[in-house]
């Protein structure tokens, strides 16, 4: 099985209970087609660059898998059909990262940022 990881964007107006049960409901997709679901964090509402379906805002969700490429696609075509759901991305990785991702470190925790020219 190849190491994915997915992002997803889902509707501001949802709740947050909501907005981290689809996580949940995606990951049991996953689990039905042969694949498990190794790490999920939610992200929270975030502004976003550009409107998106005339929405400003979206709840993001990541999440880290293990699963065949058949339980993948299954995954980000049921993703693409959810009304809820407004962008996915989904890249397959040689290892996932130990710890949290990068936006869930604490400030102070991420690495120095090079000097401003």
């Amino acid at each position: 099985m190849s190491l994915y990881e997915h992002v997803f964007i889902s509707r501001q107006d949802l709740s947050n209970a909501q907005a981290e049960g689809l996580i949940e409901h995606f990951g049991t997709v996953l689990a039905d087609n042969g694949g498990t679901l190794v790490d999920s964090e939610y992200w929270g509402v975030k502004t976003m660059a550009y409107k998106i379906n005339k929405n400003r805002k979206g709840h993001y969700a990541y999440l880290r898998t293990d699963a065949p490429a058949p339980a993948v696609q299954e995954m980000e075509r049921l993703m693409r059909l959810h009304d809820d759901v407004m962008r996915v991305l989904t890249i397959k990785v040689d290892e996932h990262a130990e710890g949290p991702s990068v936006q869930m470190q604490k400030r102070d925790e991420r690495g120095e940022r090079r000097e401003r020219r």
